[in-house]
């Protein structure tokens, strides 16, 4: 038996767009506990990702940068991550969390026939493995 990325998935993700703020950003991932947003063009395609990371940096370096622009004049399309891996929604469940393992990445936006549709984490695998690990329980017999 195998499991999509459908399965775990966030579908429809709370999105922002390249000309939304720094500010946007943070409040976003302080207020909702985020620490991935992707960043879609208008028409509803994956233009970015903006991770905690990406965050805390713009955030160090706007600090110390000679203009002192404040965060809500630093735009998400000078700091967002371009070339972002992806999948597709019906991949394997298994071979997106070796892939996520392998390559260090907390997440991987889902797309599908080129639009947005979910993102998959780090933390969506996580509670497939304590999901499993909680049925290898029940299904193990008592030994008392």
């Amino acid at each position: 038996m195998t499991f999509s990325i459908a399965e775990i998935m966030t579908a429809e993700p709370e999105t922002l767009g390249v000309d939304d703020s720094l500010e946007t950003a943070r409040e976003m991932m302080s207020q909702r506990g985020f620490r991935h947003i992707p960043i879609v063009d208008g028409a509803g395609a994956l233009a970015g990702l903006v991770t905690q990371s990406d965050v805390l940096a713009a955030s160090a370096s706007n600090i110390g940068s000679a203009s002192d622009r404040p965060a809500a004049e630093v735009r998400i399309g000078e700091f967002m991550t371009r070339d972002v891996a992806t999948v597709d929604e019906r991949a394997e469940l298994r071979d997106a969390a070796i892939y996520l393992q392998r390559h260090k990445y907390g997440c991987l936006p889902v797309v599908t026939d080129g639009r947005l549709r979910g993102i998959v984490t780090d933390s969506d695998f996580v509670g497939v493995a304590i999901n499993l690990l909680e049925q290898l329980e029940l299904s193990e017999p008592d030994d008392i």
